[in-house]
């Protein structure tokens, strides 16, 4: 089986970042590829070749593309601007390189696309090489916001004609300790769902607020048992997740936070699957966070070694 593949575009010659841009003003150029050069060249996706005679089992149908896209564009305010947290150095490694191993080391993972700013992009594609992460095909430059970024992404994935099926997680680089078992439960869960999100129970109440005057008031009190955190990655069906953001395109209130939220609230409709998620995956938002960071990352050197070693091990083999 030969899964969905959109080409490794920064090894692309320059002048072809010119050859196409974004229909969305907002959206920053995505990639540096002409795509229907690629698409040419590389097929969206290979079928089997039929069965030479009856006698002979058919074969298997293609393999649903897993994309992961990770998200390392933002510069955040509240870290230290002049050092964008995503290659801050965690146990030596910069927070964006233990984000791709996540996914690089998952056999299910089929491919990866880093979104990053524009002024880190030669960094991460430095990165990128010395580590040898051979499921990155493409590292494209995301946007001012968020979902600058997602729609960077989505867009460019269309260009190059990924399968509307396709299974697609969106994960922020600065939570660089996500378990592979959130992962795979993202995975599982577009089985059966078109929209899932990795979550952890609330062992907070939450109190839901209102203004009085300067001060915020108790407006009311959810039942805790009800109460999530978010986390990523948050995963979609491509057909969902791009449908989703293009009703969300012609709102001129759309100010989501995550991409779960984009589907909640223009598709109504689409059930959202909670996974389990944990406390190694917490997001780096301040300088204090790293203190917190630094003791997940000998657990994960462990357990990504043993998810690197059965990713090289073919089934049959296995």
């Amino acid at each position: 089986m030969v899964a969905f593949t959109v080409g490794r575009m920064r090894e692309e010659s320059p002048e072809s970042q010119h050859n196409r841009q974004p229909d969305r003003a907002r959206q920053s150029q995505a990639c540096d590829a002409d795509p229907q050069e690629a698409v040419q060249s590389q097929p969206a996706i290979e079928l089997a070749e039929p069965a030479e005679s009856a006698d002979e089992p058919a074969a298997a149908p293609a393999q649903v593309p897993v994309v992961a896209v990770v998200l390392a564009a933002g510069f955040g305010t509240r870290f230290d601007a002049r050092n964008p947290k995503q290659l801050v150095a965690v146990a030596n490694k910069p927070v964006v390189c233990w984000s791709i191993e996540a996914f690089e080391y998952d056999p299910r993972i089929t491919d990866i696309v880093v979104v990053v700013n524009p002024q880190v992009r030669d960094e991460v594609e430095r990165l990128v090489d010395e580590g040898g992460y051979a499921k990155v095909r493409a590292i494209i430059e995301g946007g001012a916001e968020r979902v600058d970024s997602t729609e960077s992404a989505l867009q460019m994935l269309a260009d190059f004609g990924i399968p509307q099926d396709a299974k697609v997680l969106i994960h922020d680089s600065v939570r660089p300790f996500v378990e592979r078992s959130s992962i795979d439960g993202c995975i599982d869960a577009l089985d059966e769902f078109d929209a899932a999100t990795v979550a952890m129970a609330s062992t907070d109440t939450i109190l839901i607020t209102e203004d009085l005057g300067e001060r915020k008031v108790v407006h009311a009190v959810p039942d805790r048992s009800d109460m999530f955190r978010a986390q990523t990655p948050q995963a979609f069906r491509f057909k969902t997740i791009r449908h989703a953001y293009e009703l969300a395109a012609r709102d001129p209130d759309f100010h989501p936070t995550d991409d779960t939220r984009v589907v909640v609230d223009y598709l109504p409709d689409t059930r959202v699957a909670i996974v389990a998620g944990s406390e190694s995956n917490m997001k780096i938002t301040t300088q204090d966070d790293l203190a917190m960071v630094k003791r997940f990352a000998f657990e994960a050197t462990r357990k990504r070694a043993v998810d690197r070693v059965q990713g090289m091990v073919r089934p049959d083999e296995a």
